[in-house]
């Protein structure tokens, strides 16, 4: 499944199968959702139908929609892309850096190096585990088989910032529909390699590469991924690299990322994306020190979820908030406009 309200393409070289029927020679011919609802315990059919629109459901092999129509013979299985475990959710006392919170919600400002939410190879010390020991009670969509209560989104393990979680089945609901609707207001800061010379937008499908299943990649429209428009506009320029905001207009997995690197700006110390190397400035050893120095300040990519805005699912007000970038980010901008002076001063 999905690591946000968004879709995102399953990898199918890593699926495990959780159930397996097979239809009798007298079947009668019915809807698969209808079918799996009489097969598989303590299910709802709204849940069956949001695993097949996301490709959980194979017939034959092959992924099949919520309306196929089962016949004699047919073989059905549920994959997902992680073992047959149940995922316990367990409490950990992990400090959380709360910004805001009443009944209905809170904020959260995530640090780097944390998973948002358990899953295969990540059981323990996410943002979840913190979650259900300081909050009870924590509602869970629908179509969470992971087991994420109150998430509506989520930021990548090394991006820091802004996310909300919702505390009542009430402020879950409205808050994901905010985001399916694309009325939040979401924007980053990025460190980029290369001296971005304008404002502009990337427009580009994004899916799953098709040569390293691990990271997206941008596609023709049509031909794959889903539809991904991020808006980015420079805040300050270093010479070989630049501050820029990113504002989404839709929330793809990786998009931020995926889009920058489309364009030749690949984020700063992103090691998926090609940005934790030397993309722009002369190899001399001390050019390579100061490079690796500034690496050293953030585990990851150079990115932070700085502004959040939504309407608030009770009050209907209008709430924004804004979070400080990381210490290490700070550092690596301050040491960036003294690497630029000093360059300007021996030209």
């Amino acid at each position: 499944m999905n690591e946000t309200n968004e879709e995102v393409e399953i990898d199918e070289e890593e699926l495990f199968e959780h159930f397996r029927f097979k239809s009798d020679p007298g079947q009668e011919i019915i809807r698969i959702d209808k079918f799996l609802l009489d097969r598989l315990p303590g299910t709802s059919r709204n849940k069956i139908q949001v695993a097949a629109k996301n490709g959980n459901i194979l017939v034959g092999g092959k992924a099949v929609k919520q309306n196929y129509k089962i016949k004699p013979h047919d073989e059905v299985s549920v994959v997902f892309p992680y073992p047959v475990r149940e995922i316990e959710l367990i409490a950990q006392d992990i400090p959380l850096e709360i910004a805001y919170e009443d009944a209905s919600l809170v904020i959260v400002n995530k640090p780097s190096n944390m998973v948002v939410h358990p899953g295969y190879g990540n059981y323990t010390g996410t943002m979840v585990n913190a979650l259900v020991f300081h909050f009870d009670n924590l509602p869970s969509r629908i179509e969470d088989y992971f087991g994420r209560p109150g998430l509506v989104h989520r930021l990548d393990k090394n991006t820091t910032g802004l996310m909300v979680v919702a505390k009542t089945e009430t402020a879950l609901s409205l808050l994901a529909k905010q985001f399916y609707d694309r009325t939040t207001e979401r924007r980053y800061h990025a460190l980029v390699w290369g001296n971005v010379k304008e404002d502009g937008t990337v427009t580009g499908h994004i899916g799953r590469s098709l040569k390293n299943r691990k990271v997206m990649a941008i596609f023709p429209d049509g031909e794959h991924g889903k539809h991904a428009v991020t808006h980015y506009s420079v805040i300050e320029r270093f010479g070989l690299v630049t501050l820029v905001e990113c504002r989404l207009e839709t929330g793809r997995t990786h998009q931020i990322r995926a889009h920058m690197k489309h364009i030749g700006h690949p984020l700063f110390n992103d090691n998926e994306y090609g940005g934790d190397s030397i993309v722009r400035g002369t190899i001399t050893s001390k050019y390579k020190k100061f490079i690796q120095n500034c690496f050293d300040l953030i585990p990851g990519q150079a990115l932070h979820a700085k502004t959040l805005g939504f309407e608030h699912p009770v009050s209907k007000e209008y709430l924004r908030f804004n979070s400080q970038l990381p210490q290490g980010f700070e550092t690596i901008l301050e040491k960036w406009r003294n690497y630029a002076i000093h360059e300007e001063e021996e030209a």
